[in-house]
């Protein structure tokens, strides 16, 4: 077997050296303006990254508060479910006496500590509701709906 030898000459070797240096001499480059675009909502991303942002976040948070209560058992669930859905009925029974077809001009429900009393206005209802637990009072006044015709 002929092992044949490859023998580079200084000729040779700029001749090749020219053709490399010409070929990346005539090579042009190209590029386009780098402009940021943030992630975060919160500075201008897109917004609907804010759900997937929010999750990755809880999902490596570790951090638990030490004042913080233990869960509430089945029992306290219920209790306080039960709870919301008593309160929802009586707000409900209340927007009715307030805003329904037989609407009344003033009335006071009263439960627990909390009492909650209305007068119709000529142009709006005052709503306030007073717990006396704490002697706290807050005043919501609802303007009326004119559609223009009456």
């Amino acid at each position: 077997m002929i092992m044949g030898r490859i023998v580079f000459t200084l000729r040779g070797a700029v001749f090749a050296a020219a053709t490399l240096i010409s070929c990346v001499e005539y090579t042009e480059a190209s590029a386009q303006q780098l402009v940021y675009r943030p992630v975060n909502p919160s500075f201008g991303g897109n917004p609907f990254n804010s759900s997937h942002l929010l999750g990755i976040a809880g999902a490596i948070n570790d951090f638990k508060d030490p004042n913080s209560s233990s869960s509430l058992t089945q029992g306290q669930q219920f209790a306080n479910q039960l709870q919301s859905r008593l309160l929802s009925a009586l707000s409900s029974q209340i927007t009715d006496a307030i805003f329904g077809p037989n609407a009344q001009e003033n009335g006071k429900v009263q439960f627990g500590s909390q009492t909650i009393s209305w007068v119709r206005g000529l142009s709006d209802v005052t709503v306030t509701i007073f717990d006396s637990s704490d002697g706290s009072s807050t005043t919501i006044i609802v303007p009326f709906l004119n559609l223009g015709g009456n």
